[in-house]
């Protein structure tokens, strides 16, 4: 990946980290677990935690990819309504995945509590109606919540109140989740990869897994070793495509870029975000930003559906950034980078298996606390309860059209249409 893209904060603040070598040699597992990103580490904690013998391959280090880059959101559920979800695959089973995203922001926190990761954990999330039209939506949205959550686990936010959470204009009204939240992606991510090697989950990295053979009981392959297993489980993400391609047909990588600021202080940081909340927008490129612990401005915004990032991503985010924010206009931005992210077409993931073969990908902006329910899921799995992970195998999902070659252009002509809507 390009070093553009690496100039991030969370890794100039996340402390030293002690890489673990690359795999050398032939060895078996119980499972192979490919990907270091929240999903795979959570899958590495909770099968290690149930006695089971997992090895876990990372092409660089934990929390390289998307997990240890993008904005460190914790929004429960998933990126689609309660209701909808429930008209795409009826009551029962919409209410059963409906209970469990929910269950993620406690599993997440449980995570945190447990092997006592520091990683800067802060309650409250506000989503911003960017039209009219979305305000009524989320009224919807906290209707369901109130009969299938609980009162006051989504609170609606009108107009005229939406300055007490965050200090912006233009927007009519939000809804806002106390259990929602933030926290610094790349401390979790090495947490949760500690707490695996504590358990006894052995860690390579630096070691890109070249193929996937399965012929009765799964090989995978490096440049320098090979892992036998009984399962194996592809947890890349925007990375699918390349080692699984008719999985990865069903989710494209997408680009999102975020600046910090300098230290802003204390108070003039909170007078941005009174509540101190994670925020997000309904616009279809949608601006989302939060405060760090030290008092910076995380904002990531724009729209680029080109795979090569901009040659300035600062320049390029922070006209958004001060068109929420003038009172920003002199303030010096210290980093910028940028990830790839897996969206699928109903902006669902998709969770299923191939044989031997597992996989997860396709959070579609959700996945700091779904993939840790998934990791949990799939210890189910090995240990001979795959009723909660094959619900997911429930949800229709649709491939991007295209095919081989056209997929990407396809989608870039859908963007860049959603975009123009979203504009007018």
């Amino acid at each position: 990946m390009p070093d553009r893209l690496n100039d991030s904060y969370y890794l100039a603040s996340a402390g030293e980290y002690p890489k673990n070598s690359p795999l050398v040699g032939d060895i078996t597992a119980d499972i192979c677990i490919i990907g270091g990103g929240f999903t795979g580490l959570s899958a590495a904690v909770a099968c290690a935690e149930a006695g089971i013998d997992v090895v876990l391959l990372e092409a660089e280090q934990a929390g390289f990819g998307a997990s240890g880059r993008n904005g460190g959101q914790m929004i429960p559920g998933f990126n689609m309504a309660g209701d909808d979800l429930i008209k795409l695959v009826g009551q029962d089973v919409g209410h059963m995945l409906y209970d469990l995203a929910i269950s993620a922001r406690d599993r997440v926190h449980a995570r945190i509590k447990k092997h006592g990761i520091e990683c800067d954990l802060q309650d409250g999330h506000i989503h911003l109606a960017a039209k009219k039209r979305d305000f009524a939506y989320l009224e919807k949205e906290v209707a369901f919540s109130d009969t299938y959550v609980g009162k006051g686990e989504a609170v609606l936010v009108p107009p005229e109140d939406v300055g007490k959470y965050v200090n912006v204009q233009g927007y009519h009204g939000g809804v806002y989740v106390p259990k929602g939240g933030h926290l610094h992606p790349l401390k979790y991510a090495r947490g949760l990869a500690n707490a695996a090697q504590s358990a006894g989950a052995k860690i390579f990295e630096g070691s890109r897994v070249l193929s996937v053979e399965d012929h009765g009981k799964p090989v995978v392959r490096t440049e320098s070793g090979s892992v036998a297993a009984t399962t194996v489980f592809l947890a890349t993400d925007a990375e699918t495509t390349a080692l699984a391609p008719k999985a990865g047909r069903y989710s494209m990588p997408v680009l999102n870029y975020i600046i910090a600021t300098e230290p802003l202080g204390a108070e003039r940081a909170s007078a941005l975000i009174p509540s101190n909340a994670a925020v997000s927008d309904s616009r279809f490129v949608l601006n989302y930003f939060r405060l760090s612990s030290d008092n910076r401005l995380l904002f990531a915004g724009g729209e680029k559906y080109s795979p090569t990032p901009p040659k300035d991503i600062a320049a390029f985010v922070r006209p958004y950034m001060l068109k929420l924010f003038p009172q920003l206009a002199d303030a010096r931005i210290d980093y910028a980078w940028g990830g790839a992210v897996g969206i699928t077409v109903n902006r669902l993931p998709h969770i299923g298996r191939n044989g031997n073969i597992l996989f997860a990908h396709g959070y579609s902006g959700q996945g700091v606390l779904l993939t840790t329910l998934v990791g949990e899921l799939l210890a189910e799995v090995l240990q001979g309860d795959s009723r909660n992970f094959d619900l997911f195998d429930k949800i229709p999902h649709h491939a991007f059209p295209g095919g081989k070659f056209l997929r990407s252009p396809t989608y870039v002509a859908g963007m860049l249409y959603s975009a123009m809507r979203d504009r007018l």
